[in-house]
């Protein structure tokens, strides 16, 4: 029910700043906070999904897109609750505490500490951890989805009538509070995330990088309640998606009552609804439906587009993010969409769009739509082309009934070894660079004189090490994976003839003795720092550049001296290459998707106020948001179901599958005949004054449904024009 007291409450005038009501500042802030708050916590979330919980990459991409679905899928629960029972500022508040909640809740399951009773920095509950992240996931996708409808909304409520060119003002200044908080919060929590923290361990700061989101939105909250005595608040007055479905629903239900032969046929199924509801809703019915029915192949598009934030973002993990002076973190590159979006629309606008027109080229709505797929497509070949470059660096790992193998030889001496049919020349204190793989034991050869048989069969990467002449090797199990995140794993042999004291960085350090192997240390990109030190007191630094993904093993010979130029002695054995694909070969993908983005979105909004009748323009909102969710559907479940081998190929599917797609939306669209709402609503008020009274009754009401902004629709003739012209930002 409405406030009573809100409803009796006289209208005041709200205080003004330069024409504009100070109320809308509160939203405006409002609106960067929460923006903030959401898209920082979305970019490091498939990260979170792949490295705390230790998903696996088609697990961590299904839930990742599943959340991103509810989050779609709630603003037409939050747009029925504000219209027909709460109120918008009522339904923001109580929904922005859900959505305050939910990221606090995030925040605290990324803290390892909470279940790592050992102290060993691996979480001994992972169970506790997925569900409080599950419980925060879905509290996030009430508050955000529910608000979605409702801000833009309440704050175009607060201007008068006749403050239309404000009105158009705030609704820019709207947009960009959304792009200024999505832009920031893309770069900033990446490098929240990529800094160290932690009570017994020293970890990927998840905590830190949800934490701030969850903080931002406390502030989003308590700015808009600070705002409270300022707001011009309006009582609910009703849903009209709720009518239209209700008179959807009865004219199926009486079509099917009527299914006997003996009715007589009517020109359209929705005419069934006519012994209930007047002919002009039945006929804006119809004009909404014919819009909807356009719909039906464009999840497709969302299905590519909403990968930027897991697919895209788990591929830049293997790439090289040296930038020179900057150091971009895989979950940064997302900030090329919004960037891109930012220069795209006004070149688009201004430059693009007025040439076109020049050429005499009939490049309608449909027409752009259909460019915007293929742009996506497109988008998805160059991401394939990228992955196919990808795999060709990255190591092979053995399968369960094969093993590798690699040696390094720590005698002062060149060393030829035969392992099985390979023979290996090794100088001193060196190793080979590539793994061998066997699928059966073989005979290691150590010099004219010594071998035995080794039996490498268990799945396993093994380091030999020959240490002395007519001895076996010693063997040491490598990394079976490459680095997560970008790291590096580096450990250190101690071939010199006394225990030496490692310290690796700020981080720890470790007695070595002799012919004993370190374990791998994790070290981030850039000048790793290592002090060695000898049990008289002496030191010797040595620095080793690292770049991404890469895993090394040093090598102190015997022949190793403290010293000024102790350094040159150590030598290094590569065990995994560092990433060497640069993640400025993603910059093209982004910029098809974006152009995409442009062309389809901002068009496909257009072109639906356009044919949407003028009371019903929040029905088609909500259909265009069930298209983003249904695209994030179709992710989850040809992740699923395709598992293809490759990723390449996944990528191949999708564009093809768009393809297809644009193929089928441009025969529906060939055949699409424009309409124009107005004219066919002015000629049923012509042919009946009660349809004319009715229909200026419903025209009263305000739109309760917006994408990302929504205006108070008024009998005024610029009505229309202003929604297409906010819809088109």
């Amino acid at each position: 029910m409405a406030d009573k007291h809100e409803m009796k409450k006289p209208k005041k005038q709200s205080p003004t700043v330069f024409g504009y009501p100070v109320s809308i500042f509160f939203i405006v802030i409002n609106e960067f906070c929460e923006r903030f708050s959401y898209y920082g916590m979305r970019a490091v979330l498939v990260l979170y999904f792949r490295y705390f919980l230790r998903w696996d990459e088609n697990l961590a991409t299904t839930i990742y897109h599943t959340f991103v679905a509810l989050c779609y899928l709630t603003p037409i629960l939050g747009a029925i609750v504000a219209d027909s029972w709460l109120g918008k500022f009522k339904t923001i508040v109580y929904l922005s505490i859900v959505y305050a909640v939910g990221q606090v809740v995030m925040a605290v399951s990324a803290i390892n500490d909470i279940t790592d009773a050992n102290k060993d920095g691996t979480p001994d509950n992972m169970t506790v951890h997925v569900a409080l992240s599950m419980v925060g996931l879905l509290l996030i996708a009430l508050g955000t989805g529910g608000i979605k409808p409702c801000v833009a909304a309440f704050g175009g409520d607060q201007f008068q009538d006749d403050q239309e060119k404000e009105r158009g003002t705030f609704f820019s200044i709207f947009y960009l509070s959304i792009n200024a908080g999505s832009l920031l919060s893309t770069v900033i929590t990446p490098i929240l995330r990529a800094k160290e923290c932690g009570i017994h361990t020293q970890q990927s700061c998840y905590p830190l990088a949800f934490g701030v989101p969850a903080a931002l939105m406390v502030v989003a909250l308590i700015v808009f309640i600070v705002g409270s005595g300022m707001y011009k608040k309006t009582a609910p007055q009703g849903n009209i998606m709720v009518k239209v479905c209700q008179c959807i629903g009865f004219a199926i239900m009486n079509r099917f009552d009527h299914r006997s032969s003996q009715y007589p046929k009517r020109e359209h199924w929705m005419d069934w609804a006519d012994d209930k509801y007047d002919k002009l809703l039945i006929a804006q019915v119809k004009m909404v439906l014919k819009v909807l029915f356009l719909y039906i192949p464009l999840p497709m598009f969302w299905a590519l587009f909403d990968q930027q934030g897991s697919r895209w973002t788990l591929q830049a993990t293997n790439m090289d993010g040296d930038f020179g002076a900057l150091i971009i973190q895989p979950d940064q590159m997302q900030t090329v969409n919004p960037i891109l979006i930012l220069l795209l629309v006004p070149i688009m606008d201004s430059v693009v769009y007025p040439l076109i027109s020049k050429c005499n080229l009939n490049f309608s709505p449909l027409k752009r739509m259909t460019v915007g797929m293929l742009f996506a497509a497109i988008a998805f070949v160059a991401a394939a082309l990228v992955q196919i470059q990808i795999d060709k660096t990255l190591p092979k790992f053995p399968s369960s009934t094969e093993g590798q193998v690699k040696f390094i030889n720590m005698l002062n001496r060149p060393l030829e070894i035969k392992a099985g049919m390979n023979t290996i020349e090794l100088k001193a204190f060196m190793g080979n660079d590539d793994y061998l793989t066997y699928n059966e034991p073989f005979i290691l050869t150590l010099g004219p004189n010594y071998s035995y048989p080794v039996d490498l069969l268990d799945g396993a990467r093994t380091t030999m090490v020959i240490t002395e002449e007519k001895a076996k090797a010693l063997s040491f199990n490598d990394s079976d994976s490459k680095p997560e995140q970008g790291g590096n794993f580096v450990r250190i042999f101690n071939g010199y003839n006394s225990v030496l004291n490692v310290t690796v960085g700020n981080l720890e350090d470790s007695d070595l003795g002799f012919n004993q192997m370190s374990k791998y240390f994790l070290l981030p990109q850039g000048d790793a720092q290592f002090k060695i030190r000898k049990e008289t007191g002496e030191e010797c630094l040595y620095s080793q550049k690292l770049g991404f993904g890469s895993s090394y093993t040093l090598l102190i010979p015997s022949t190793f001296t403290f010293g000024d130029k102790c350094g040159e002695k150590i030598s290094q054995v590569v065990d995994i290459k560092p990433n060497t694909i640069h993640m400025a070969w993603q910059i093209p993908q982004y910029f098809l998707m974006t152009a995409g983005e442009v062309v389809f979105s901002v068009t496909g909004l257009e072109f639906s106020y356009s044919q949407a009748p003028s009371n019903m323009k929040s029905v088609l909102q909500a259909g265009w948001l069930l298209t983003v969710a249904v695209g994030n559907i179709i992710v989850l479940i040809i992740a699923e179901a395709a598992q293809l081998p490759e990723k390449w190929a996944e990528y191949i599917l999708f564009a093809s599958l768009l393809v297809l797609v644009c193929i089928i939306f441009s025969i529906m669209a060939y055949f699409y005949v424009y309409t124009d709402p107005s004219k066919i609503e002015a000629q049923f008020n012509q042919n009946n004054p009660e349809e004319k009274r009715r229909k200026s009754l419903e025209m009263a009401r305000k739109d309760s449904f917006e994408y990302n902004k929504e205006k108070r629709p008024s009998s005024d003739s610029s009505s229309d024009e202003e929604e297409q012209r906010q819809t088109k930002i």
